[in-house]
């Protein structure tokens, strides 16, 4: 779960009820856009009273060629002190559970850029592409990603819509990220997959 724009409030005991249902649930301390703030992050830490199932926190848009020289919307130091606070958010589950995985969005666009430091501090690493033209080199650029995060456990993002050139996923390089993903998974490459987005799931698209 990601917000997305301003507008969408951050989450409270009501607003996580719904997800009570799922095996696993992962929700934003950064959303869309980089956006992030204390307060949220706060509030966030506090879901697992409320949803056991809460196993991760995610930071999305995280990365940034910034003129100020930092790479991610929070520094390394930064990511430290919420780790410490994941263990204790993970608590709040029961005594012994464990502490909540911390989860960050790497683009194919970004693996020249100095971000050892903030994935160091990460326990899943998930890897997109952004303009669909670009899977021609997702083998190319996978291998690049699992060198970066060879001590993270890894998910491979596949859009079903190619947001990055505004127009509809072409079939064929759906299929060759779906391929390569599934032989992945068996060969102990990667750890998962996401489908996004849930949102365009009933407009009748042919990659979805």
């Amino acid at each position: 779960m990601v917000r997305y724009g301003a507008g969408t409030p951050p989450p409270t005991r009501v607003t996580a009820v719904p997800f009570r249902s799922l095996r696993e649930v992962v929700w934003s301390i950064v959303g869309a856009g980089g956006s992030s703030a204390a307060a949220e992050i706060d509030q966030v830490l506090q879901l697992p009273r409320h949803l056991p199932n809460m196993t991760g926190v995610m930071m999305d848009d995280f990365f940034r060629r910034a003129e100020d020289g930092q790479v991610g919307v929070l520094d390394a130091e930064q990511l430290q002190r919420i780790r410490g606070q994941l263990a204790a958010a993970g608590r709040l589950r029961g005594a012994d559970a464990a502490a909540l995985d911390l989860w960050v969005v790497l683009y194919d666009h970004q693996l020249d850029m100095p971000v050892h430091r903030h994935l160091a501090q990460c326990d899943v690493v998930t890897f997109w592409t952004w303009e669909a033209r670009n899977l021609d080199r997702l083998e190319e650029n996978a291998a690049a990603w699992q060198e970066l995060s060879a001590h993270s456990r890894r998910v491979l993002g596949c859009y079903m819509w190619d947001y990055g050139g505004r127009q509809p996923m072409p079939l064929d390089l759906m299929e060759r990220q779906c391929e390569l993903g599934r032989q992945w998974l068996r060969q102990g490459r990667i750890h998962g997959l996401i489908f996004l987005a849930s949102c365009i799931c009933d407009l009748e698209l042919e990659a979805v």
